[in-house]
């Protein structure tokens, strides 16, 4: 008989409630190692090697959320997550050996919704993912139970129900993590929130070990709506500009 147990946040998890992880890794330690840490969590966890395979698995076994690496074998992480996102919509942590901030964007124009950088702790991996599943949770809360009306700065356009942007009528397509960083910035606009308020806000992680994230997605935020439209404030944070009153 399948038993409830307790994860290491301390979380109790059910057979029922379990979500699905496919980890795409090619490196066996790392894979062993994240299958471990996550089934340790209370994450049913499948594993595959190269891109082929991950994708193959993505659409057999329909994950929850993808760990992924960038560097793969077959076709690379990129084209992984262009693929299977054209089949679903699916979270995707992915994971890079460089700390280069071109493969970040890349890999946040394509679908990924957050990135770690190699090495990594697998405490903070796990606390990645328990984030993003808790903000697919919310998103499908919010579609159930919307807000109502439409937010206009300008040319911007924010629909709340929908969860889509605007910019001069045209449709801009955003992830779930570049909205909710969107809408964040445009509930108080003008005003300048830190790097930490937005990652506590949007990505319920408090350490400011993530904030990196933060600048790589509102590098990736200025390019879909507009670099003119999120104003940096050096050594504090960033504000999204409004037409003047």
């Amino acid at each position: 008989m399948e038993q409830t147990h307790t994860t290491h946040s301390g979380v109790a998890a059910t057979p029922g409630a379990q979500r699905r992880v496919l980890v795409v890794e090619d490196d066996s330690t790392i894979v062993d190692a994240i299958a471990a840490r996550l089934r340790a969590e209370g994450f049913l966890v499948q594993t595959a090697p190269d891109g082929p395979a991950a994708v193959d698995a993505a659409e057999a076994w329909q994950p929850d959320l993808m760990v992924l690496d960038i560097m793969l074998p077959g076709f690379d992480g990129l084209e992984v997550c262009r693929r299977v996102q054209a089949q679903r919509p699916v979270p995707v942590l992915m994971l890079t050996a460089r700390d280069d901030e071109t493969d970040m964007l890349v890999g946040l124009g394509v679908g990924a919704d957050d990135y770690m950088t190699k090495p990594f702790s697998m405490r903070e991996l796990a606390a990645r993912v328990h984030v993003l599943l808790r903000r697919v949770e919310r998103a499908a809360l919010a579609a159930v139970t919307p807000r109502s009306g439409i937010l206009r700065l300008g040319e911007l356009e924010i629909d709340h129900a929908q969860r889509r942007v605007r910019v001069r009528a045209d449709d801009v397509h955003l992830t779930p993590t570049e909205f909710d960083l969107l809408v964040c910035l445009a509930n108080t606009p003008r005003a300048v929130l830190s790097r930490e308020q937005l990652l506590a806000e949007v990505w319920d992680w408090a350490d400011a070990s993530g904030t990196r994230t933060v600048d790589s997605h509102i590098k990736a935020l200025r390019r879909k709506i507009g670099a003119e439209r999120i104003r940096t404030v050096h050594g504090v944070g960033y504000a999204l500009e409004t037409p003047a009153p």
